[in-house]
């Protein structure tokens, strides 16, 4: 016959267990210095290309917004955070143009399939992945400030399919 522990010895040895496996790898991180902590304002995180970060709306070379208000971006977006109101473009090469361009960044969850469905690649994702607002107004980015982002003079652009 085979001898029986007692459930409270049972319970003990699963947790000594556990805790071995904690404190080996507490020391190991400690002594061998593999650290997966980074310290964050001064050192950042290196990411993928494709990496999905804050919209950017590109600029044609006269200034005026790529953008031609086919509302593809707005109907493929699974949050409903994009809103477009079109006009008619002043230019005859382009026939509409973007009124009013919002983005809801408390609303978008940065899936990218704007980027995807966009036929003129007016719009992309860049690197910059830092998105703090002081008011709920502060978080609808309108289409001056999506065409004049900070990361357009770096030149860090994140996901752009048609690349």
């Amino acid at each position: 016959m085979e001898k029986r522990v007692p459930e409270e010895k049972a319970y003990v040895l699963a947790i000594v267990k556990g805790l071995m496996i904690t404190i080996s790898s507490f020391l190991r991180n400690i002594f061998l210095g593999d650290k997966p902590t980074i310290q964050y304002p001064e050192q950042r995180r290196d990411y993928s290309e494709r990496m999905r970060g804050v919209h950017i709306l590109n600029k044609r070379e006269d200034g005026s917004p790529k953008c031609v208000a086919c509302y593809m971006c707005a109907t493929i977006c699974p949050a409903e955070c994009i809103t477009i109101e079109a006009g008619e473009s002043p230019d005859k090469s382009v026939e509409n143009y973007p009124v009013r361009f919002e983005i809801d960044m408390l609303r978008c969850v940065f899936c990218g399939l704007c980027v995807d469905a966009c036929p003129e690649e007016a719009i992309i994702m860049s690197k910059e992945y830092e998105c703090s607002f002081y008011s709920v107004s502060d978080s609808v980015y309108k289409k001056e400030f999506l065409m004049n982002r900070p990361s357009l003079e770096k030149k860090e652009f994140g996901y752009r399919p048609q690349i």
